[in-house]
């Protein structure tokens, strides 16, 4: 089983237990798909500022950004680092919920802790096809 460690540092957004669980199935039957049976992941929601310091960093992109990826190994799967003020402003944008799009954000850094990128089309469609496959099988929908 995955173990899953969430972090709040962030007081703008609250983050309910009924999240987080729903959070860790997302995570959970993302590894399942994908092969993975152990493992753990970490996961931080953090504000627009401390995203933008880790995607300047870490990216040499001087703006924040929804989500961010940290792969480390198949032990340590990796760090997650969502923000909550993006994933609102951006859940309101597309017309879905905060809980759509925070799930949307979560399975897609998980795929980016398991190697897959975006960087050309059809990289992203493959991205795009197994974000939606998670989220179908959990019942997650746009509205």
């Amino acid at each position: 089983m995955i173990n899953v460690d969430f972090n709040d540092q962030q007081d703008e957004i609250k983050i309910s237990q009924e999240m987080l669980k729903l959070l860790e199935k997302v995570i959970v039957t993302a590894a399942e798909i994908e092969g993975y049976s152990g493992g753990e992941v970490s996961v931080a929601f953090v504000n627009n500022q401390q995203i933008k310091e880790l995607n300047n960093k870490y990216r040499d992109i001087n703006e924040a950004t929804d989500v961010l990826s940290f792969p480390i190994d198949d032990e340590m799967l990796g760090d997650i680092i969502i923000s909550t003020r993006r994933a609102a402003e951006q859940a309101e944008e597309y017309g879905h919920s905060l809980k759509r799009e925070l799930a949307y954000l979560t399975v897609h850094g998980m795929l980016h802790l398991f190697g897959y990128d975006h960087h050309g089309q059809e990289e992203k469609n493959e991205m795009r096809q197994k974000e939606e496959r998670v989220l179908t099988q959990l019942d997650i929908s746009r509205d």
